[in-house]
């Protein structure tokens, strides 16, 4: 085969289309501009790396997370699969090593005979183009350049919003004599937590705190707020709109110990346990006021912090106006877009949508007509979504859930669950050129 595929970016999403292409005998050339030309949210120069949590969310079967995992494990993904050999006890939620994640799924795509690694920052998109299909999976933080070129090419609008990015605390300056080990409702080990329980005086101090404190405030001209993705609200934000709305949200005690009024959760950030992430914690404070504020949690007293939260923006596509249920440019055959820059929101929705614009590449490849995803599949329904033009008019990302899902809502979420499976593996039976099958 001598067809030769342009991934731009290996997150998520291109690192997961860069393998899934290189497996079917496609040689790709895989543009990575870090460590070259860094990013405002980045430590490292891996592929893959989990830059807000190590959470991938939940890891039950009917919900939306779930369900994707598992077509995901059907559909032989390269990150699930490395995910699932990094998993961190979290409860109900699926967390991984992310440092050891990240670094293996480098190692994966660096060892692949048919991947060709370039470190620098990828321009030329007419030149690509030329020899092959060309997959945009440089996600939130793309290049100024290259997204000055895309918004040229497209013609439509910039999207965008600000996300943020949750401490990180050494466990070994944890007061654990001022909290407990536990999960929610006892699920996963019953202990994958450390809960840092608050009182009511103690919660209503550090809600005021919140309330009034110092934060950054980022600009983009046009622009009258700052614009936050609700999915992922910072906590000051929260604390803002409400005295309450942190104890409905991440300091909710329900399923841990009523008696307190507000309980904070640390999670493993490693294998080792010797840092702990603040869940749920995704913050825009300035750095002293972290340490100032986060401190009057009683069992953070003397933390040090390992990496403190910050915020960053995050740019996407205007995909209704542009993209087709394949995620190919509708204006330009052969350009495709996956991950968080096509308008999905989340770890393993990038995932997903990598892994879906390597098949359609691939049967573009072979001569094969399009063939979208049923839309009754959580990978379906996420191409459907950031492809659907009646979304056009309020386009804003979107975490899978089943309220996107296709099939009749009124049926039993373990029924559609199941379903959604078997579809997927039909899909990938007819889908995939007998030749090219992983």
């Amino acid at each position: 085969m001598n067809a030769r595929v342009t991934v731009v970016g290996l997150g998520l999403a291109g690192s997961e289309a860069a393998f899934q292409l290189a497996e079917r005998g496609i040689r790709v050339a895989a543009w990575e501009m870090r460590p070259s030309v860094p990013t405002p949210a980045h430590r490292t120069a891996n592929c893959a790396e989990l830059v807000c949590s190590n959470s991938f969310r939940s890891a039950e079967f009917t919900t939306g997370p779930g369900l994707l995992k598992a077509e995901l494990r059907a559909a032989r993904s390269i990150i699930l699969r490395i995910a699932d050999q990094h998993r961190l006890p979290a409860g109900s939620a699926f967390a991984v090593d992310r440092d050891r994640f990240s670094a293996a799924v480098t190692e994966a795509i660096a060892a692949h005979p048919n991947i060709d690694i370039r470190r620098e920052e990828f321009t030329d998109w007419d030149g690509a183009a030329a020899e092959g299909p060309v997959l945009v999976a440089t996600g939130p933080l793309t290049s100024d350049r290259l997204f000055d070129r895309i918004r040229a090419a497209l013609g439509s609008r910039e999207c965008s919003f600000f996300d943020a990015i949750a401490p990180r605390v050494m466990a070994e300056s944890v007061d654990y004599s001022k909290g407990f080990w536990a999960s929610r409702y006892g699920k996963g080990d019953g202990v994958d937590y450390f809960n840092c329980p608050m009182t009511r005086p103690e919660y209503e101090a550090f809600w005021e705190a919140l309330r009034g404190a110092e934060i950054i405030k980022p600009h983009i001209p046009g622009e009258e707020r700052i614009r936050f993705f609700e999915g992922c609200l910072p906590v000051e934000e929260m604390a803002r709109r409400g005295s309450e709305t942190l104890l409905y949200g991440p300091l909710k005690p329900v399923g841990l110990d009523r008696r307190a009024r507000a309980i904070v959760q640390l999670r493993k950030d490693n294998r080792e346990g010797t840092i702990l992430g603040m869940v749920g914690f995704q913050t825009c404070l300035t750095y002293p006021e972290q340490k100032r504020i986060f401190r009057m949690i009683p069992a953070l007293a003397n933390a040090t912090f390992a990496q403190l939260g910050s915020i960053h923006l995050n740019r996407y596509i205007h995909a209704p106006s542009c993209l087709d249920a394949t995620l190919g440019l509708r204006s330009l055959p052969g350009i495709f877009f996956a991950g968080q820059i096509s308008g999905v929101e989340g770890y393993i929705e990038s995932c997903a949508t990598g892994l879906a614009a390597s098949i359609h590449i691939a049967r573009l490849i072979a001569g094969l007509p399009p063939m979208p995803f049923p839309r009754e599949t959580a990978i379906g329904a996420l191409c459907h979504y950031v492809s659907d033009p009646t979304r056009a008019g309020n386009f804003q990302p979107q975490n899978i859930n089943y309220g996107i899902l296709g099939g009749d809502p009124r049926r039993p979420r373990e029924t559609r669950a199941a379903q959604a499976l078997e579809l997927l593996n039909e899909y990938l039976c007819a889908a995939e050129p007998a030749s090219q099958a992983v």
